[in-house]
């Protein structure tokens, strides 16, 4: 009987209870500002906002995940999108707007009235051009095997 064995499969070891060493660290980190923020300040104001921010954000990086990623990963990958060079490759091409104008050819019930102005239409590119620009935006994309 054969079964089909899932691939790519990342599985972190849970070393300290239910938990992660990485989220094991964050919490204990947390747990560590709140309790120094304890032996200084005592059971105060300070103490209860300091240990929601503190032990929060320990909670938020141990478990918290978004769209199937932990928060440390996203936090990492917004810094380096924001700090990384970005480079942006756009050529626009110059092409001239052709114009077309239909010429009317007059018939008897056209004669009597008069001549109505026909509006201009603005011509498509031709489907060769657009089958020339497909494929020199493939080619770009991968490396010629023909040199």
């Amino acid at each position: 009987m054969r079964f089909t064995v899932p691939q790519f499969i990342e599985h972190e070891a849970k070393i300290v209870g239910p938990m992660t060493f990485k989220q094991f660290i964050f919490v204990a980190a947390g747990g560590a500002i709140c309790a120094a923020i304890y032996m200084i300040f005592g059971v105060s104001t300070i103490f209860l906002i300091g240990c929601a921010i503190f032990g929060g954000a320990g909670l938020a990086l141990a478990f918290l995940q978004i769209n199937g990623r932990d928060l440390p990963t996203v936090l990492a990958n917004l810094l380096k999108f924001n700090f990384k060079p970005k480079m942006y490759i756009w050529k626009k091409r110059q092409t001239p707007i052709r114009v077309i104008k239909k010429e009317v050819i007059p018939t008897i019930t056209d004669q009597n009235k008069e001549k109505e102005e026909i509006p201009l239409k603005i011509a498509e590119k031709s489907r060769l051009k657009k089958l020339r620009v497909n494929i020199e935006t493939a080619m770009e994309d991968k490396p010629s095997e023909i040199e």
